[in-house]
């Protein structure tokens, strides 16, 4: 087994005999679109966001890793990837030490709304895919019975008085002769305890055998509440039917309505499925679990300006409507990441702008205002303009103070844009000393507000 670790967004040089002959297996995986890994086809590779193209970036257009000569170059994506016996850890670059990624873990926290207690880290790359699945199980639990609890038509078997369906001839002739008053028949009724229900249950009473089973059980009140309704919905579970109910569920759940049950479906089968599979064994086949940093810093950050008045815009995919744009013209929307203020149609040149008005646009890469994109330049003056706002930013993580990096007056019109660095603590000796330095940081977020203490310089 090869195991290579390496930091996103950096450059790493093959180097033992060992990793240069995993070239090949790296091979399989480097300049690849993510969208053509064909995800259907490599049921053990997790990736998120799971619907690609919803983060404006997106992650479907971007490969994991790229490769040139002896080589590997990362970009935002985290997490690990297998292929045959190579396994690749990419680790936030935030990480103090090798085994330590509480940037990573901590986003998660804030992401996904779950309680991270004790973390242990593990060399083993399969026990810390594990430990990341049973995780995110409470997320898609709640967003799956959100819709409801999933039900069907079953086909239901009866021997009784009560006519109630088409009579089994067959079945009636071997258990009712001689006649005894009752007629074999059968039904088809909507059901809440079917083979998908089973499989979130098998799921949960599998968790709750587990060390952190009953925190990530209980991790909030809709965590328990959605618990308790899947319990009450299988009545017929029996620990004995586990790997029936693993077969019937291998074809993914495709319905209009519980749309939610697909993803919930696919991560209850890697948990169940996870001490039986051999990652590596079948030729080419492709594991993991990789989260898309720029997505993750984005819905993060999201979370914590949401505290402070900001309205998070959301991009449109193929399965939902955007949310909350503001408008260029009629019938054209746009979406900055965040924004303050409410947009006004009515504007005009020389009206006064409100002096809270603010733009933001998140952005994982290092940043300065000679790296940062003409694109992005020009997209937060334009929301800049149309909001409109006296002041836009772009807005990354630093390894350096919280501070307003760089601030720059637009001509024209005027404003200033701000090159914003917010302190990601990373020399800390624990992850509960973390969240409670990165709760500083959060807590005196508005210093995005202040003017700098020097004179602006003119772009």
């Amino acid at each position: 087994m090869t195991q290579i670790r390496t930091t996103d967004n950096s450059p790493y040089t093959l180097k033992t005999d060992s990793e240069l002959s995993a070239k090949s297996d790296i091979e399989r995986i480097a300049d690849v679109k993510i969208a053509n890994l064909k995800l259907d086809d490599n049921p053990n590779l997790l990736v998120f966001p799971q619907a690609l193209g919803h983060h404006g970036d997106d992650i479907g257009e971007g490969v994991i890793i790229s490769l040139s000569d002896d080589k590997i170059s990362t970009g935002n994506i985290m997490g690990f990837i297998g292929v045959n016996n190579t396994q690749i850890d990419i680790r936030s670059r935030f990480a103090q030490q090798d085994d330590e990624d509480y940037f990573l873990h901590y986003m998660l926290q804030k992401v996904f709304a779950i309680n991270l207690f004790n973390i242990k880290h593990t060399t083993n790359n399969q026990e810390r895919i594990f430990d990341f699945l049973l995780y995110l199980f409470p997320y898609y639990l709640k967003k799956a019975v959100a819709q409801g609890v999933f039900k069907k038509y079953r086909r239901f078997e009866f021997n009784d008085a009560n006519i109630r369906g088409p009579i089994d001839v067959n079945r009636h002739i071997r258990q009712n002769i001689p006649f005894r008053g009752t007629v074999a028949y059968t039904t088809r009724e909507h059901s809440y305890d079917n083979e998908v229900t089973q499989l979130v249950r098998h799921t949960i009473e599998y968790i709750r055998t587990k060390t952190s089973g009953a925190t990530i059980l209980n991790n909030d009140s809709d965590t328990k509440l959605f618990v308790s309704q899947i319990v009450m919905a299988t009545s017929s579970y029996n620990v004995r039917d586990r790997q029936r109910v693993i077969n019937q569920n291998l074809r993914p759940v495709r319905h209009p309505y519980f749309s939610a049950y697909t993803d919930l479906q696919k991560i209850c089968l890697q948990i169940l499925r996870h001490e039986s599979l051999k990652y590596g064994q079948e030729k080419d086949q492709i594991y993991g679990i990789l989260f898309d940093g720029a997505w993750l810093w984005e819905e993060y950050l999201a979370k914590i300006l949401k505290d402070f008045g900001y309205t998070h815009a959301e991009n449109p995919n193929e399965n939902r409507e955007g949310k909350n744009p503001i408008t260029l013209y009629n019938g054209n929307p746009r979406y900055p990441d965040y924004y303050k203020g409410k947009q006004n149609k009515n504007f005009k040149y020389g009206d006064d702008i409100p002096d809270d008005n603010d733009v933001l646009d998140a952005k994982y890469k290092m940043l300065d205002f000679s790296s940062a994109a003409r694109d992005d330049i020009h997209q937060i003056v334009t929301y800049m303009h149309i909001l409109p706002s006296k002041r836009a930013g772009l807005i990354y993580p630093s390894i350096g103070k919280s501070e307003i990096k760089k601030q720059y007056k637009i001509y024209g019109m005027g404003g200033e844009i701000r090159i914003i660095g917010f302190q990601v603590k990373h020399k800390v000796n624990s992850f509960d000393d973390f969240v409670k330095e990165m709760k500083k940081v959060e807590d005196n977020i508005l210093f995005m507000k202040s003017e700098s203490t020097s004179s602006p310089q003119h772009s």
